[in-house]
């Protein structure tokens, strides 16, 4: 009862990972880094999600047998939310060699990645790992979260710096504290060499979760570099600063599986 039984997040969840991981192959070969990802496509150029998860696999296997290239190790996809957003993107992530850490983990995996650059991290995080309470220090309750989201504030700077992509595909209203603003993103790319590369917005709140997703992006024109030094947002690859992948109508990039 009261259960909804349509919904395309799931299909929003396979496309956003797919262009996501597109997104990333074109940056890095922007910053002049070859990856796997160079050979994936946007998600519309696929005939059907099968074909896209084929084009997937075969770069899992080729990060399996050669690894990512050192200077991009350890690579790490955070994804924000546990819903049918989230659950489609997962479902694409792992076609390539992932290992599932905690959010706690991230902050200790070592620089010298023991695995080559043969194994993707993932971490998934719920909102007890993204906000805490402003004034004491209690124990973490979901629903006086869900009621009173004044009395939060955002923790999530805090794993930034040891994400190479970020995927966001959980709920955001502006009664809550956003992911990551401006002057955070600001704060990061202040630093030399940040490791966190691509956005995928799948929440896609304009102005909102993430605050420099500035638009929904059209799929003929699906990314943007925004410049946190300058706070202007350039389409297409180039430039500096963090690439974000914005489409709002994700589901319509795989239009006969997302029908059906």
């Amino acid at each position: 009862f009261n259960k909804r039984v349509i919904f395309f997040g799931k299909y929003a969840g396979f496309a956003g990972m797919i262009n996501s991981l597109w997104s990333v192959g074109q940056r890095f070969q922007k910053m002049g880094i070859e990856t796997p990802f160079v050979k994936l496509r946007q998600a519309y150029t696929y005939s059907s999600l099968a074909e896209a998860k084929r084009a997937i696999s075969k770069v899992g296997d080729e990060i399996m047998k050669h690894g990512l290239p050192k200077e991009l190790q350890p690579f790490t996809v955070g994804i924000t939310g546990y819903g049918n957003v989230s659950m489609g993107a997962q479902e694409v992530l792992h076609l390539l060699p992932v290992k599932e850490i905690f959010p706690e983990d991230l902050l200790l995996l070592p620089k010298e990645d023991v695995s080559n650059g043969k194994i993707i991290y993932k971490v998934v995080f719920k909102e007890e790992d993204t906000v805490k309470h402003i004034g004491e220090d209690r124990p973490f309750d979901l629903q006086h979260y869900y009621q009173h989201p004044e009395e939060y504030t955002s923790r999530f700077y805090d794993y930034l710096e040891n994400l190479t992509v970020l995927v966001h595909g959980a709920y955001w209203d502006a009664r809550y504290p956003r992911v990551i603003t401006k002057n955070e993103i600001k704060k990061l790319f202040s630093k030399p060499n940040p490791k966190l590369v691509v956005v995928g917005d799948i929440s896609c709140d304009p102005d909102g979760g993430i605050e420099f997703t500035h638009k929904g992006t059209e799929i003929n024109d699906p990314v943007f570099v925004y410049n946190p030094a300058t706070d202007k947002p350039t389409m297409g690859f180039d430039g500096e600063g963090i690439c974000v992948m914005s489409v709002d109508i994700l589901p319509s990039e795989l239009p006969r599986d997302a029908s059906r």
